[in-house]
């Protein structure tokens, strides 16, 4: 399978990461406002949601991938655990140590990581095989 040019993938990659954005802010925001969970774990909670929901749709739509799920999911997990310490260190530091609201802070996250989670899953969780030649 060839590779896709970056733009137009990374257009379907936002387009799906807004998808999962709400499923991760739907548990943060619940999290925060009904349960009283702070924002840095609830955030946590709200990203391992959005993180289930972007490794199915970024496996079949944005990558199209027909790797194995079982080492493609090790290595989505692996962008993705570090993608959610990058959030939790972006949360902690701009919700308890600049007093920033919560939304505000983990859209700035959210902008930051969908970088990240890009680069690493298009270079290593769903990359293609070179040719050879």
């Amino acid at each position: 399978m060839p590779k896709r040019h970056v733009f137009p993938q990374f257009v379907e990659f936002a387009l799906v990461g807004c998808i999962a954005a709400v499923g991760h802010y739907g548990v943060l925001i619940l999290l925060s406002e009904q349960v009283g969970v702070s924002p840095v774990p609830a955030s946590g909670a709200g990203f391992t949601v959005g993180a289930a929901i972007s490794y199915l749709l970024n496996y079949q739509f944005v990558f199209r991938s027909d790797k194995d799920h079982t080492p493609t999911v090790a290595k989505f997990l692996t962008v993705a655990l570090l993608g959610l310490v990058l959030n939790s260190v972006i949360m902690a530091l701009l919700t308890e140590g600049a007093d920033i609201h919560y939304l505000p802070a983990q859209i700035t996250a959210t902008i930051l990581v969908m970088a990240w989670s890009y680069l690493g899953n298009r270079g290593w969780t769903f990359a293609t095989d070179k040719p050879r030649g």
